[in-house]
């Protein structure tokens, strides 16, 4: 009869003083940015009608709630990095657009005084 060798697990990573115990991990749930993404395609209707320049960031936000309702985190994960990078860039945009119609707005009041 053979020795039988016991099952023995070995962590690869030691845990000090405040390490979590082991198991399931609690990252919290992805965020999906929809309202955002709303605000940023209302701003854009309101800039001339081009709402559809606010359209990326809100497919990426509900195709991120989409996967987290299904329960595909790292998809959800994803969907919202890409969405809170579209709507950043979205929101300086529209920042760019609007200080640039504010500026024109000024130069012209001013020209129309002055004349």
């Amino acid at each position: 009869m053979e020795p039988r060798q016991a099952d023995v697990s070995i962590p690869l990573q030691s845990s000090g003083w405040g390490a979590a115990a082991p198991g399931p991990r609690s990252d919290p749930q992805p965020r999906d940015y929809v309202l955002w993404s709303v605000f940023n395609v209302l701003l854009w209707c309101l800039l001339g009608g081009l709402g559809c320049l606010g359209f990326p960031p809100l497919v990426f936000s509900i195709k991120a709630r989409d996967c987290k309702f299904l329960g595909d985190l790292e998809g959800a994960r994803r969907h919202s990095d890409r969405a809170k990078a579209a709507n950043i860039v979205c929101s300086v945009v529209v920042a760019v657009v609007l200080v640039i119609f504010i500026t024109a707005f000024i130069i012209m009041a001013s020209t129309l005084r002055a004349t």
